[in-house]
């Protein structure tokens, strides 16, 4: 309850409000029969019904711009406890650490942005009041039926008590099943998430009614507990409104009795009864809001377990600023070990990448070379060691002080939503028009853009460009604007000849104003690199040149052969 009142604590003013006004929408209610009662007495007294009519249009239309104004002013609370979660945890999210993202499923986070925010809704803006407003609606009832005769109370009251028997009962094991189904449902987005990106490979595998029956595992578990959850909640109110009609009955037998005996008045027993056909209301609310409150307080834990994401903070820097060395390299690893927890990928790597020219990595799969890009790039953090930007510690400097002064174009080049100009803005929103074409002629997409019906404007989707169209805008990106250091992860995986070589050319260019780093598994777009860094099992390994490497270091020779690219460079020693 604490964690769901933590979302409603910013607008308790205007949830006081709320409480207040159905409080004033139930007292009109509850004042109805009662005006009933006086109209029939009118009647049978011959008195003017102008009073009694006119208080019973006069209760209509006060209860009705209360009831309105409760139901917008309760409405646009719900609204706006949904859009702070919302926000709450989009930001986050973005500003999470890597492994923290990428621990948990896609679909999983999505589902807590989505489905978690509409259960918040009702609990933390209406459930509450809900459920005040319900007991202050029963009691109310009950008091006013034995102003109206204690007998008949006596049948009323003991059908009531049955009644939240019954749902206290019942409605815990209602929650618990509730719950499990979103908890199912989870599950299910994000698996169904991960499959559907990988859609091809389903295809190609021949998988789609494996997977389709390993998602809907899922599905069917939620629908197990949702049918469970129906079942009890189907017996509750079918008890609850027997148990009422059956009070009902007896009251009209008992009352007509008292009636015909003189000890009751008919419209007594008729405002008995209209309160008696009024009783299943308050018992409807109350189980409706306990159930919202329910799942909104499971909602409200699973949203808050966001709050733990570990997130990206700057530490103040105890140093005085710096101004950027001129010589010496631009970055340096120094003994560092780093890992995604358990394991580490990387073991006492110690790296200067120089100013100008390109650094290209290498190694078998596993070495450990994208994780070096994303220690560069700050996306994990050295479990021991330092890494250094211009002689600067990275803890000593702003995750976006970092980053501002590299580019990345990471592996799988996944699209922005968007289109193709605001892709490549993406890093640089106030890049000129010149500036974006330059970058798209360095990566030869120049013409491609240009045939487009609607050019730079042409929505982008994982299906209006191939694989290797992708990766050129990708690299336009990282090229826009002269940044100190471009990281290239598999930078010509999916292009054709003619692309790569162009985008060998742009490497050559880019690598004599600034440092470029290439990771690579294919070796023809790193041997002509000015240094090549070969790495195995986490350690650097070796590093040189090219022709250096295959006379001195038995793995690159290796790895050259092959890829059978060894002409591409010197001959291979015999």
């Amino acid at each position: 309850m604490k964690v769901l009142w933590s979302f409603a604590r910013p607008h308790k003013g205007a949830l006081a409000i709320g409480l207040v006004l159905a409080l004033l929408g139930s007292a009109t209610g509850l004042a109805t029969p009662m005006v009933t009662k006086w109209v029939l007495d009118s009647l049978g007294s011959s008195a003017s019904l102008a009073g009694p009519v006119l208080a019973l249009l006069g209760l209509m239309l006060v209860g009705s711009v209360i009831w309105l104004t409760q139901w917008i002013l309760l409405g646009t609370v719900g609204e706006r406890v949904v859009l702070k979660a919302r926000d709450s945890m989009v930001r986050r999210f973005f500003r999470a650490t890597i492994p923290a993202i990428t621990k948990r499923p896609t679909g999983e986070l999505v589902t807590r942005v989505t489905s978690d925010t509409v259960l918040l809704r009702e609990a933390a803006s209406s459930s509450v009041i809900g459920l005040i407003n319900g007991v202050v609606m029963l009691v109310g009832t009950l008091v006013l039926m034995s102003v109206l005769d204690p007998v008949l109370l006596g049948t009323t009251v003991a059908a009531v008590v049955v009644v939240i028997a019954l749902f206290a009962w019942l409605m815990p094991a209602i929650a618990k099943e509730q719950e499990k189904v979103q908890d199912r449902v989870g599950r299910l987005g994000g698996v169904l998430e991960g499959a559907l990106r990988a859609i091809r490979t389903v295809k190609a595998s021949r998988a789609e009614a494996r997977q389709s029956e390993r998602i809907l595992v899922d599905a069917e578990a939620a629908a197990v507990h949702g049918v469970r959850a129906v079942r009890r909640q189907a017996v509750a109110w079918v008890v609850a409104w027997s148990g009422i009609q059956g009070a009902i009955l007896v009251i009209l037998g008992l009352g007509a009795w008292r009636v015909g005996a003189g000890l009751l008045e008919v419209s007594s027993l008729i405002a008995f009864l209209l309160y008696a056909f009024a009783l299943m209301e308050p018992i409807t609310e109350l189980s409706q809001n306990m159930t919202a409150l329910q799942s909104g307080i499971a909602a409200a834990g699973r949203i808050r377990e966001m709050d733990a994401m570990e997130i990206e903070e700057d530490k103040v820097s105890s140093r005085p600023e710096t101004g950027r060395e001129q010589d010496g390299p631009v970055l340096e690893l120094r003994g560092v070990t780093a890992g995604y927890g358990g394991r580490p990928a990387l073991r006492d790597v110690s790296l200067k990448i120089p100013r100008r020219g390109h650094t290209a990595i290498v190694g078998p799969s596993g070495a450990g070379k994208t994780t070096m890009l994303s220690l560069i790039m700050r996306f994990v953090q050295p479990q021991s060691g330092s890494l250094l930007l211009d002689g600067r510690e990275y803890a000593d400097l702003p995750y976006a002080d970092v980053r501002t002064r590299l580019a990345y174009v990471e592996q799988e080049t996944p699209i922005v939503p968007g289109t193709i100009r605001e892709n490549l803005l993406f890093t640089h929103p106030d890049a000129t028009e010149e500036e974006v074409l330059r970058a798209l002629g360095e990566v030869r997409l120049s013409d491609k853009i240009a045939a487009l019906e609607e050019g730079l404007d042409t929505p982008l989707s994982s299906t209006s460009v191939s694989g290797g169209e992708r990766q050129r805008i990708a690299l336009a990106r990282a090229i826009l604007r002269t940044p100190d250091v471009v990281l290239l992860d598999e930078a010509t995986a999916q292009v054709d000849g003619r692309t790569e070589s162009a985008i060998h050319d742009c490497i050559r260019r880019r690598a004599a104003e600034g440092a470029v780093v290439t990771v690579a598994h294919r070796l023809s777009t790193v041997i002509d690199a000015d240094t090549i860094v070969v790495m195995e099992e986490g350690r650097v390994r070796a590093s040189g040149s090219h022709e250096r490497l295959l006379a001195t270091d038995t793995l690159y020779r290796e790895l050259v052969e092959a890829l059978r690219i060894a002409g591409e460079g010197a001959p291979v020693p015999g």
